[in-house]
């Protein structure tokens, strides 16, 4: 079992009453909880900046599902990427666009080429990688 240590932190009174009211719409038990998610959180960031360890990914992609020929494009560089690209799921937003939900493995930074190779394919509208390291 891991062991807990307790630490003190000063806030500023409104900020933590702030945080507070975030904590009960989010439904967090305690604030431990929440700013243990927070640390963890930082973390990974801070790890898919700046090192290049293996982890996973999911990348959501938007698109114009009327854009020519963009469904194929997508699904050519996700097989180009299969040692990486673990799963996808397809889901119809309305009857123009599409969303792209797309599992991934692999150092931060091969994640990341391909979130960018991806995102940025012509009729794409907005993407987002979002990386864990365990």
């Amino acid at each position: 079992m891991e062991k807990t240590v307790r630490f003190g932190v000063s806030i500023p009174l409104d900020l933590l009453e702030e945080f507070d009211n975030t904590l009960k719409k989010k439904s967090y038990p305690n604030r431990s909880e929440a700013i243990r998610d927070l640390i963890r959180d930082f973390i990974a960031r801070e790890k898919a900046e700046s090192t290049d360890e293996e982890g996973f990914g999911s990348l959501d992609l938007v698109y114009d599902h009327e854009k020519r020929g963009i469904s194929d494009k997508l699904v050519d560089l996700q097989h180009k990427e299969h040692g990486h690209i673990l799963s996808s799921m397809h889901i119809h937003l309305d009857e123009r666009y599409c969303l792209e939900m797309i599992a991934m493995k692999g150092k931060a930074s091969r994640m990341k080429s391909i979130s960018d190779k991806l995102t940025a394919t012509k009729g794409v509208r907005q993407g987002k990688l979002t990386m864990i390291f365990l």
